[in-house]
């Protein structure tokens, strides 16, 4: 798979120093982006990741006792444990040098450097780094690894919180809403929250909210007692308590009808219920894991969601951002995908070919993983040589345009790109459609309103 070449953050008050170094590690074949305060260079990590930082001590505030630099390495570990630091300071400040390593910089440059000498120690860093951060992927999935074999993959950056929070979040007993688009996999993290906690040898009970009809909410959630309702001829175990002592995760929560929500709220609070028809309070002990691909936020403004609801689930919260924003996540999952429907289908399909591979890239990827997914499983059943081509994946030359030099295409394009072509695919079934994208029929119906199809 091509890589990036490593990226170096370079953060000097002096332009002069910037733009030689940023020439030096030109034709070392790095990539330098260059910051004339610590506050830019601070700001740019809270949102990229480099593969080094390295800063020189001394800024405006004084120009010799490091202490703005100083202060800047604080600052930065406070949020980002791992990047590599490199400081560079003057020759009567190796002490300052010193205190630098001691509050998390890897290494210092003397000034003037010697570019030897500057190029090994920033081949040095990049490299561990680099290795550190593998090992920290490896471990992650080998610890997010569920019973059956289901795997995170996530060495974006924009996954590493997501990772972060289900390695601290999963072994308590805290309550957690996932959000993301639909497709993402907030089903995925779901699982392995249960299966790292010590509720996993209990049972994980799935529920789509969005699939349930208000009239059967009340029996499908706490069950039912003979004689409850014309139809019950029998009594009925709700999923609480088939939960109870596990996880029970309620998918496409923000679809609860709003008269439930009370109810619901009543057993998040306390843990107790009476099944339907029934005067008999039970007691449950379970762990509540929700996920919605909607603007909880916006529901609870137009008053279609509770705020109380909200504050008991959401104790946890972790966002999945969607497939496009992950970067060479998409190769792995690709190249994961292709293995898997291959061994399934017993097809001799290998790899992709460079243009295939770009065209995963910049396809924005309306369905997320789950497109993904159908689209790798489709191209492994179709592919007439050993390698997938950019036409065995069939992609939307629409939304295809959008992820190149184009204006990119609104969100809502985008979706209605997608639904109309699941339906396409699916010769108007519905019901069909609604499962390759992901989400529940009476939210495709609700998409399909909304955009007049």
């Amino acid at each position: 798979m091509p890589t990036r070449p490593p990226r170096i953050f370079v953060a000097d008050d002096q332009r002069d120093v910037t733009e030689s170094l940023r020439l030096l590690l030109k034709g070392e074949g790095y990539t330098a982006e260059t910051f004339d305060h610590p506050q830019a260079l601070v700001g740019a990590l809270r949102t990229r990741a480099p593969d080094a930082v390295l800063m020189d001590l001394n800024y405006t505030r004084d120009t010799t006792s490091g202490d703005e630099g100083l202060d800047t390495i604080a600052r930065i570990r406070a949020f980002d444990a791992h990047t590599p630091i490199v400081v560079m300071t003057a020759w009567g400040t190796i002490s300052v040098a010193v205190e630098a390593m001691r509050r998390g910089a890897q290494d210092f440059i003397e000034k003037p450097w010697d570019n030897d000498r500057l190029l090994t120690v920033l081949r040095t860093q990049v490299a561990l780094g680099q290795a550190l951060n593998r090992t920290r992927v490896l471990e992650a999935a080998n610890r997010l690894t569920s019973g059956g074999g289901s795997e995170l993959i996530a060495e974006a950056p924009s996954m590493r919180p997501v990772l972060e929070t289900i390695e601290r979040v999963a072994p308590t007993d805290a309550n957690v809403l996932i959000t993301g688009e639909s497709g993402c996999g907030k089903g995925l993290v779901a699982r392995l929250i249960h299966e790292r906690s010590g509720r996993r040898e209990r049972s994980f009970v799935t529920v789509n909210i969005g699939s349930l009809a208000e009239t059967v909410f009340e029996s499908e959630m706490f069950g039912h007692v003979k004689g409850a309702f014309t139809d019950a001829k029998a009594d009925r175990v709700g999923r609480f308590e088939l939960a109870d002592g596990g996880t029970l995760f309620l998918d496409e929560i923000a679809n609860i009808p709003p008269a439930q929500q009370a109810r619901l709220l009543r057993v998040l609070e306390g843990g107790e219920f009476e099944r339907l028809g029934s005067s008999r309070t039970q007691q449950v002990d379970v762990r509540v894991l929700a996920a919605t691909n909607a603007n909880i936020d916006a529901e609870i403004e137009a008053g279609r969601f509770r705020s109380d609801l909200l504050y008991r689930l959401n104790t946890i919260h972790v966002h999945l951002p969607p497939l496009r924003e992950r970067g060479d996540d998409i190769i792995r999952l690709a190249q994961s995908f292709l293995a898997r429907h291959a061994e399934r289908h017993r097809k001799p399909v290998k790899g992709f070919s460079d243009a295939a591979l770009s065209a995963l890239r910049h396809y924005p990827w309306p369905g997320n993983v789950r497109e993904l997914s159908h689209v790798i499983e489709r191209a492994v059943l179709m592919a007439p040589a050993a390698s997938i081509g950019p036409a065995d994946l069939r992609l939307s030359a629409t939304a295809a345009a959008a992820g190149g030099d184009s204006k990119p295409m609104t969100l809502d394009a985008i979706e209605q790109d997608a639904i109309r072509a699941a339906l396409a695919r699916h010769e108007g079934n519905v019901i069909a459609a609604a499962d390759e994208l992901g989400m529940s029929r009476s939210a495709l119906y609700r998409r399909m309103e909304k955009f007049g199809l």
